[in-house]
């Protein structure tokens, strides 16, 4: 059995019982990063066998976890924030656990992008996830591919990408465009700043830059 764990985003009271349980259970967690993973796991008081699972070794991993399932173990996969496999590592184990006629379960918890989407205040009945957009080649092609695009889009941007980036968006979807900008979402300093790009950019221009961010884009009308 593969576990697909989500865990919080920030505040550690959104970590649920069941998670902490299937933690607690499996013979082996497999975390993006074991260096944020070892804090939350002593928290909530989970001793287990923790192995990395990241981009840059997840395609020579799989096998052997593969092996350790079908040896009877039970693996469990987290990443620093959020749900495994959205904008994070987890995609290629879950394809080749279910091809290999293994069992998946994804228990239900924390994405940033849903309260993102629900705070907007943009329509969400329809809406369209683009995630990370690429750093450099195909950037301007993936934004130009949305300039018609009717449904609300939702990106994932880094701080010290994020002006760089709205400057991209008023370019495409032109400055009147509205847009919610949230950061730092159940944290401490959590923050939403809803308008125009071009108020958008004008708020992010004069205030400290800090925390991931999550982009919600109106559609074209």
């Amino acid at each position: 059995m593969l576990y697909i764990v989500p865990t919080p985003i920030g505040n550690l009271e959104d970590m649920t019982f069941r998670a902490i349980n299937t933690l607690k259970q499996v013979d082996i967690i497999l975390a993006e990063d074991t260096r944020t993973s070892a804090p939350l796991l002593k928290h909530f008081g989970i001793e287990k066998k923790v192995f990395a699972h990241h981009q840059h070794n997840e395609h020579k991993a799989v096998a052997e976890i593969i092996r350790f399932m079908k040896e009877g173990q039970q693996i469990a996969l987290i990443s620093d924030a959020g749900t495994p496999a959205i904008s994070d590592p987890g995609f290629l184990l879950v394809r080749e656990t279910i091809k290999e006629g293994l069992e998946v379960q994804c228990l239900p918890g924390a994405t940033a992008f849903v309260p993102a989407l629900v705070n907007s205040g943009l329509p969400n009945d329809r809406f369209c996830f683009e995630g990370f957009l690429p750093v450099k080649k195909g950037r301007q092609t993936r934004l130009k591919s949305l300039a018609d695009e009717k449904r609300t889009m939702i990106f994932y941007e880094s701080p010290h990408r994020i002006l760089k980036t709205i400057d991209e968006f008023i370019l495409v979807f032109g400055e009147e465009r509205q847009a919610s900008f949230s950061r730092e979402i159940s944290k401490l300093y959590e923050e939403t700043v809803r308008g125009s790009l071009a108020e958008v950019k004008q708020h992010f221009e004069q205030n400290p830059i800090k925390g991931e961010f999550v982009c919600c884009v109106a559609g074209a009308e």
